[in-house]
Parts: structure tokens; C-alpha cells; sequence
């Protein structure tokens, strides 16, 4: 089994100064997952906390096969107990992805974790676009993993791509 946890915290352009920044620090975590299906190839936990709910999080459960991660722009694939896993390009105006990326290539037990974050684009016609920001955290798992499996250990495997997404020059995001 492959176990798949995004967290996607998302806010307006109009909540981008320091308090709005204040309200959601510490959102985008790893958290407790839900108990996984007997069978499933891949369980999907998606998590979704955004400034127009105040908040709070919302989550769906999703399992199925391999082909599922391509809604979160992932693609996986299986060489002998090996799971490789890539980032599609998605629908972000900033930054953006040419083609696919190799993240990791996980071996049976191990975990990945996946920083990114991203300026999307909304548009009710071409005289009026406006700004949506998200802040993803993707946590992978190449087998079976506890409930607490990514909340009790550090990842085997860390990228992080985050960047400045407000202006200026690109740069990688400093910890």
C-alpha cells in the first residue's frame, strides 16, 4: 500500500500581510491519518484548511490505484517493490513546472515529504483576474504506515520548493 497525505493551506491576495501570515503559521503539518481500507493500493488523505472557512480544516479520503495521485500532480510508478514518485506540472501561474520531476524513489518503509507552494490564478474574464495562494505539504509512504506514521517520525526523504511567491526574484525557500 502507498499512503498519500497532502496538506494544502490556501489563502486571497487579500490576506497576504503579517496577521493574516500570523493566523496561518503552523497549519500546513503533518497530522494523525484516518484508518486505511483493506485492499486499496494507494489511500489519498487531502487536506484542505483555507482562509474562506477561517480556517479549519477540512479532509477527504480517497483510495484506489496508482492513477489516483495524479489528483494531487503526482505520478507514481512501481519498480519491483521500489515506488517512484514525480511532480506533473499543475495549474500554477507561479511557479512554473516545465515538465515532470523526480522527488523520490522510496523503498519498501520509507517515507517522502514534499514542500511547495504556489500562486494560482482565478479568472472571471480577461479584464479581472485575481490571486490565490497555497502552501502544500505532501507526505508519501511505500507501505503500511500507523495512524500516527507521519506525525511520530522525521521523513526518509525531504524536498522542499518553496519560494518567495509575492514579487522579485525566485529563490528557494530558507529554513
Amino acid at each position: 500500500m502507498i499512503t498519500i497525505q497532502r496538506t494544502r493551506v490556501r489563502w486571497s491576495a487579500a490576506a497576504r500581510g503579517a496577521p493574516d501570515a500570523n493566523s496561518r503559521r503552523g497549519l500546513c503539518r503533518p497530522t494523525t491519518l484516518p484508518l486505511s481500507p483493506d485492499g486499496a493500493d494507494v489511500l489519498i488523505h487531502d487536506i484542505l484548511v483555507e482562509e474562506a472557512a477561517g480556517y479549519t480544516a477540512r479532509d477527504e479520503v480517497t483510495t484506489g490505484g496508482l492513477e489516483r495521485a495524479r489528483d494531487l500532480d503526482l505520478w507514481l510508478s512501481v519498480e519491483t517493490s521500489t515506488v517512484l514518485v514525480d511532480r506533473l506540472p499543475g495549474s500554477a501561474a507561479y511557479p512554473r513546472l516545465s515538465g515532470p520531476a523526480r522527488l523520490f524513489k522510496l523503498l519498501p518503509g520509507q517515507t517522502g515529504r514534499y514542500r511547495a507552494n504556489f500562486r494560482f490564478t482565478v479568472t472571471t474574464c480577461a479584464c479581472n483576474s485575481s490571486w490565490f495562494y497555497e502552501d502544500w505539504l505532501i507526505l508519501i509512504a511505500n507501505g503500511d504506515v500507523s495512524p500516527d506514521g507521519f506525525t511520530a517520525r522525521a521523513p526518509d526523504h525531504s524536498i522542499d520548493h518553496r519560494v518567495h511567491l509575492y514579487g522579485g526574484a525566485s529563490r528557494p525557500h530558507r529554513r
